[in-house]
């Protein structure tokens, strides 16, 4: 009796779905906007930008806390603004005590003065235009990592509609909608980035994938899990990615044995089949399918990634059983294929390309599964393993005329084989990362 791979608990899955966010530890750079004495708007003044000029009556109180702040004086700086802070009345003091609230936090590597400060600036109004991505961002990012979504979604918003080319800004975005409960907002919010991001020639993170598949898990939207994570695959073609997504398939197969021979021959082409379970359960399924050749190669492959023990008892006498069985068969294959009676009959038709398949004879075994179709057998089984057969023979356009033919339970799997198809070759692993949460910063 052998143990289902798929039986394994879904917590194995959960442990390599997540990669933690990078820490938001940056500081947002000292504005260079300065304050201007209402005298200077010459021409000179006017060609560096907008000039944010203090009343009047402050401008003696801004020349002070610049002069304290210039000499990276904190106590100086402090005092400064807590005397300023109520004599501004204008939006535009109020913009400067924000500015130089932002210096301060800079200086003491305060992240709570440095939010103060550009919350200030923007509540004020005259913040340059140049200046709102990067300020609202910032606002946002730090909102984050106080858990204030609602915040968070507020300032990102205006960040990424102010035009912030800040990398990680769809990443928190999405996140924040996803934490903040807008679990529809945050999916819609990561494909567009996705496509945004692929569409400018640019990996997309692999956050975008992996935040949403979790919401979606703990929603038990499980076709949806599956259609995210086989995006995914078009970014992330990794052996450990291919192996969480086939995962996820063997847990929804049920009792098909065949479909779920038919995931674990996907595994196998991707590379994916990294532990020893899921070697046991193949063998198994193709044990009892009386396809002796496959089990033969499966199990010396599995010897050769190491990752079947050597010793192995169990898959050891698989492996000796199995040998003994396959007697003269691949010899006989050739004219057995060949014979009226075997095309006639879909069901044999269709068991010899099987057979053709397990001893990597992929192109003979085509023209057997258009037979099996032809002889009226289950079109949607042959059609997908002729598709299979193409595929490894390297015929990729007939293999994808095949696949968009499939509907039923193998049109997943289909999909999947059109990924692979057409992925790139695979990016490098540092895409799974365990982690339970977004990290933040203290």
């Amino acid at each position: 009796m052998f143990t289902r791979f798929r039986s394994m608990p879904a917590t194995a899955m959960a442990a390599v779905l997540g990669c933690a966010l990078m820490a938001m530890s940056a500081s947002p750079a000292a504005a260079q906007d300065k304050p201007k004495k209402e005298k200077k708007k010459g021409k000179e003044e006017e060609a560096k930008g907008v000039t944010i000029v203090p009343s009047k009556g402050f401008n003696a109180t801004v020349q002070k806390i610049q002069a304290a702040s210039n000499a990276k004086d904190v106590p100086a700086l402090q005092a400064a603004l807590a005397e300023g802070e109520p004599l501004a009345t204008t939006p535009e003091d109020r913009y400067w005590i924000g500015h130089f609230t932002l210096q301060l936090g800079i200086l003491t590597k305060d992240k709570a003065a440095q939010e103060k400060g550009l919350d200030a600036m923007l509540a004020s109004g005259k913040t340059p235009a140049e200046s709102l991505p990067l300020y609202n961002y910032y606002t946002g990012s730090f909102a984050y990592d106080a858990k204030n979504y609602p915040k968070a979604i507020e300032r990102l918003e205006a960040a990424q509609a102010a035009g912030s080319k800040e990398p990680q800004l769809p990443v928190l975005l999405m996140d924040s909608y996803l934490q903040g409960g807008q679990v529809e907002k945050g999916i819609a919010s990561a494909k567009a980035a996705i496509e945004a991001t692929r569409a400018a020639g640019q990996r997309p993170s692999d956050e975008l994938y992996v935040r949403p598949i979790k919401a979606l898990q703990a929603a038990k939207r499980d076709g949806e899990v599956v259609d995210m994570m086989t995006l995914r695959l078009r970014d992330y073609n990794q052996p450990q990615v291919w192996r969480q997504t086939l995962f996820i398939l063997l847990q929804q197969s049920g009792e098909s044995k065949e479909v779920g021979l038919d995931i674990l021959r996907l595994m196998r082409a991707t590379n994916s089949m990294l532990q020893r379970p899921e070697y046991l359960e193949y063998a198994a399924l193709a044990t009892e399918a009386a396809l002796p050749g496959e089990v033969v190669s499966l199990i010396k492959a599995g010897r050769a990634s190491k990752v079947i023990p050597t010793p192995d008892a169990k898959l050891d006498e698989v492996f000796k059983s199995q040998s003994e069985r396959i007697g003269d068969e691949e010899s006989t294959l050739t004219a057995y294929a060949a014979k009226p009676s075997t095309l006639s009959v879909a069901k044999t038709a269709g068991a010899t390309g099987d057979a053709m398949v397990g001893y990597g004879r992929y192109a003979d075994a085509v023209p057997l599964y258009k037979a099996a179709i032809t002889a009226g057998g289950d079109k949607e089984l042959w059609t997908y393993r002729m598709g299979v057969a193409q595929a490894l023979a390297g015929d990729n356009a007939a293999a994808k005329a095949s696949f968009g033919e499939v509907v039923g339970p193998r049109k997943r799997l289909a999909q999947l084989w059109l990924v692979k198809i057409d992925a790139p070759a695979a990016a490098p692993a540092a895409a799974a990362a365990p982690a339970a949460a977004p990290a933040t910063t203290n």
